[in-house]
């Protein structure tokens, strides 16, 4: 039933003329922030992003947004060292996969959405029937209208397989993200132990030097002890900031495995521009770094 509501709504907000957007936009700001969005001078990161939705050239970003196209960039711009292995080829449904040759671990995502991840650690305990389902799901819907993030409209839908990271030992993966204007980076935030839900995750915002800052995100429990520098961080915040450059501002994420790195994704429009902050001044200490008439 969910998904047919997804379905109605996104067949209705498709076609609606551009200009009733930052109506929609709005309506749903003020009902997550209990005020009106400042479309004509915004000050706050969430504001920005919203106003970003309107004016930014989603087209353009929609190359970098989508998660098999943007491996390319990756690849020229620092090197293909930094992808994490996909194994196979690309796929249109989840019938063309197949599961029996595939290796007991393996992580399958979509490139065109958010939180588009089937993390299997073990392939027999995996319900082909429900993973087929939830697969095919994905690639029938088109998230661009939700939030009005258009950079993932004119992405052609897709899964792909990439090698699970964890192994051995390795029960969580750090995911280490870092908030870049304008290609330096500002700060970052680190979530773990939020592999096998969101709800279970701690999260922490560090500042460029990777000390622990006294902010964290509305869902996740605040990490609230000074986590350890991982292996090669300088050089985490030397690719974040290779990447983002020419970016007015970008998310770039990344992992680091035992001190191997390996590029996650690059977010245009965190949390869709919806995230909550604990305490909410960081919305407005984030959108300090933003400014919105530089790069693209």
């Amino acid at each position: 039933m969910m998904l047919v509501r997804k379905k109605i709504s996104y067949q209705i907000k498709c076609r609606l003329p551009r200009c009733i957007y930052p109506l929609l936009i709005q309506y749903g700001y003020i009902k997550k922030f209990g005020r009106l969005c400042n479309f004509i001078n915004p000050k706050t990161f969430n504001e920005k992003i919203q106003w970003s939705k309107l004016h930014r050239n989603m087209e353009f970003l929609s190359e970098y947004t989508d998660k098999i196209k943007v491996r390319d960039y990756v690849k020229n711009k620092i090197g293909e060292e930094y992808l994490v292995p996909v194994i196979g080829e690309v796929y249109r449904s989840a019938d063309e996969i197949d599961f029996e040759n595939l290796p007991n671990r393996f992580v399958i995502k979509a490139n065109h959405g958010c939180g588009y991840n089937l993390i299997v650690s073990d392939k027999c305990e995996l319900n082909l029937k429900e993973a087929r389902k939830k697969l095919d799901a994905w690639l029938n819907h088109n998230i661009a209208f939700e939030t009005f993030e258009l950079q993932y409209k004119d992405i052609s839908p897709m899964l792909y397989i990439e090698k699970n990271l964890c192994f051995g030992d390795i029960k969580d993966l750090p995911d280490y993200k870092f908030f870049c204007f304008n290609g330096k980076a500002f700060c970052s935030y680190i979530r773990t132990n939020y592999v096998h839900g969101y709800s279970n995750g701690y999260l922490a915002f560090l500042d460029r030097d990777y000390n622990i800052m006294p902010y964290y995100r509305e869902g996740y429990m605040p990490i609230t002890k000074q986590p350890d520098k991982p292996k090669n961080y300088d050089k985490m915040v030397e690719i974040a900031e290779k990447l983002s450059e020419g970016f007015s501002h970008v998310r770039v994420d990344l992992y680091n495995v035992d001190g191997k790195i390996y590029f996650g994704e690059m977010t245009f429009s965190t949390c869709g521009g919806f995230g909550k902050f604990v305490p909410n001044e960081f919305d407005r200490i984030l959108g300090k770094q933003w400014e919105l008439d530089s790069g693209i």
